[in-house]
């Protein structure tokens, strides 16, 4: 079959002195704006103690205690002299001066999504649903404010923060589902990867039992947020095996914007994947909408065969087999982190 019709959706990798230059232009935009960010934090803590520093020289409590103490040890209490003063002052700040101890305080719903439980969205409704308590108290606001000091339970079952983190990438196969436990009993993606890790992980977003294609597995709480959170918009690629050729119509209709039973969606872009073989097409979408590519071709009257996702957010399944999976690259998670343009929507 032929991919000539993809290749205007996938971005090609560059070869030889190319793509080491991308790569180092990559490394030191990331290096850049790294950089960026360490420095205003250091701006932001230089300001805070110089206003800490001088609310302790001006705090008339450690000044009186100060003199008093040299009073009694029958010392000079005013220095007469620059050098005098200067080294006094700095006495001051060196023995008075504590750093402020302030403890950064996080959304109940960010706690249980960085524990590598599931996402923030699906925390909120554990939140609301009674299942999690804090300090023995069942919490139901979501925007409850936690250090993560708290003893933090899930069904009883004490919560942490993950400090390693896992990106699994998996080609899945036909009839796994993309659920921990099944009631039926059926095939799960989690018996494909099983061996992968000892931290738990879970899917970002779902591909249905009979979809094939790129999923994504972590147990990165926040960068799950991001790649599933419509604001994003995250670019996906799927190509669609059909009962019959789509017509011209029916393919500018996809590309214009349909109305199904749960509102209007439109294509970002779609053509033939085989010139030959005009009941394979490819579709890329940025909506989340449960099964909505299958639903947008039920809708015009065609029957999907085989559907396969081949893109997320820039990652193919290129170099993995059907029901084999791996691990992201450094460069990989760097560039999903700091949400590279290449896999959010054109034109948002």
């Amino acid at each position: 079959m032929s991919k000539k019709a993809f290749e205007k959706f996938i971005n090609k990798e560059p070869k030889g002195a190319a793509k080491k230059e991308q790569f180092r232009q990559e490394k030191r935009k990331a290096k850049a704006e790294l950089k960026a960010i360490g420095e205003e934090m250091r701006k932001k803590k230089k300001l805070q103690d110089v206003q800490s520093t001088k609310s302790k020289i001006r705090n008339p409590k450690i000044e009186n205690k100060k003199f008093s103490q040299g009073s009694a040890n029958n010392k000079q209490t005013r220095p007469t002299t620059f050098s005098q003063n200067f080294t006094k002052k700095t006495e001051l700040q060196t023995t008075n001066y504590k750093a402020p101890t302030t403890t950064s305080l996080m959304p109940l719903n960010k706690f249980i999504a960085h524990a590598g439980i599931c996402s923030r969205r699906e925390a909120a409704e554990l939140i609301k649903d009674g299942l999690v308590t804090v300090n023995k108290q069942p919490i139901l606001e979501p925007g409850f404010k936690v250090t993560g000091k708290e003893d933090i339970k899930l069904k009883g079952k004490p919560l942490y923060i993950r400090h390693n983190l896992i990106y699994i990438l998996l080609n899945k196969p036909k009839d796994y589902i993309t659920t921990a436990k099944d009631p039926q009993g059926r095939k799960t993606v989690f018996d494909l990867i099983k061996n992968a890790a000892q931290e738990r992980v879970y899917p970002v977003g779902r591909l249905d039992r009979n979809t094939t294609g790129v999923l994504l597995l972590t147990n990165d709480g926040e960068l799950t947020q991001k790649l599933t959170h419509p604001s994003y918009e995250i670019k996906k690629i799927y190509e669609v095996k059909l009962d019959k050729p789509v017509t011209k119509k029916d393919m500018e209709a996809i590309a214009s914007g349909i109305t199904l039973d749960d509102g209007f969606i439109q294509a970002d872009s779609i053509a033939y994947a085989d010139t030959k073989d005009k009941s394979v097409v490819g579709i890329e979408i940025h909506s989340g909408r449960n099964r909505i590519v299958r639903r947008i071709f039920e809708c015009l009257g065609y029957d999907v065969k085989n559907l396969d996702r081949v893109m997320f957010a820039n990652l193919t399944k290129k170099d993995v087999e059907r029901g084999k999976w791996r691990m992201l690259q450094e460069k990989e998670i760097r560039l999903l982190k700091f949400m590279n343009k290449s896999f959010v929507r054109k034109g948002k």
